[in-house]
């Protein structure tokens, strides 16, 4: 009989044979989650041993796993910003990256802000984090997409800030309410080539939605629809912060001039890639 180190020592390096990236992280999530463990539990309880039905359980978390199925779609949830979200194909799987932005617009902001706005939610990340950052904020998550939009619901309940949230079906801003001012707009728009999703790894270019991921025009088209909504619907001194793509900072800095914003810092990620814009009208 296995133990429970040896079955975790075995899952990494079958994870690893296959190309996918934290081997030993998978491997010790998706056997917590088969066998009903918290992660740090595993460290206390290495040297037990692992009956065959337990074994039964991490053997078909594993088989789903090395198909490249995200281990978050597997085990049902994603942690983001302090929040546990539910997490399925109906929506973009959270981001790490994703978080520096929030954290960076929390940190930048000179007051709370009255009235946020958080343009294709997905499944809520950004919108329900800045509704526990900011206690006393409206929230409006808009997407295009109802299935994405009910996850968010469903998160939002769990997140018990649901009775400051309000989701709306809109492509942008086009289906949001008339004269509506808004102290921060916010959004992780899909920003990839046609060329970078093929590219991207399976877990992305195959489970996560293709609306979610591609834009035209180099990825940049939804970018500048929002960049151009944004610019009327800013209360004054409002902040606008956007995920961009790759190359794309010199033509966002552009739009963002000619929309009217006249301060605009760009931010990098941990990597040192321009990642992150927040502009100011």
């Amino acid at each position: 009989m296995l133990t429970l180190i040896e079955v975790v020592k075995k899952t990494s390096d079958f994870f690893a044979s296959k190309g996918i990236e934290s081997p030993r992280l998978n491997a010790e999530l998706l056997v917590g989650h088969a066998l009903g463990l918290p992660r740090m539990r595993l460290y206390i309880e290495f040297e037990r041993p692992v009956s065959d039905a337990e074994l039964g359980r991490v053997r078909e978390l594993v088989r789903r796993r090395g198909r490249r199925e995200p281990v978050q779609h597997i085990i049902g949830y994603s942690d983001f910003c302090g929040l546990r979200l539910k997490t399925d194909r109906r929506a973009l799987i959270p981001r790490p990256e994703t978080e520096l932005l929030v954290e960076t617009v929390a940190a930048r902001c000179a007051a709370p802000p009255g009235r946020i706005l958080d343009l294709g939610t997905g499944g809520g990340s950004i919108a329900l984090a800045l509704a526990r950052a900011f206690p006393t904020a409206r929230v409006t998550a808009a997407d295009a997409s109802l299935e994405a939009l009910s996850l968010a619901a469903e998160n939002a309940e769990a997140a018990g800030v649901a009775e400051r949230v309000t989701f709306v079906e809109s492509d942008w801003f086009e289906r949001l309410p008339a004269g509506e001012c808004y102290d921060l707009i916010i959004s992780n728009p899909p920003y990839l080539s046609e060329e970078e999703t093929a590219a991207a790894a399976p877990e992305v270019r195959d489970h996560d939605p293709a609306r979610a991921l591609t834009a035209a025009d180099g990825g940049f088209a939804d970018i500048e629809k929002i960049v151009s909504g944004a610019a009327g619907s800013l209360a004054p001194g409002g902040m606008l912060a956007l995920e961009m793509g790759i190359g794309h900072r010199a033509r966002l800095e552009e739009a963002l001039v000619r929309a009217g914003f006249s301060r605009i810092e760009p931010h990098a990620d941990l990597a040192g890639r321009d990642r992150f814009i927040l502009a100011w009208r």
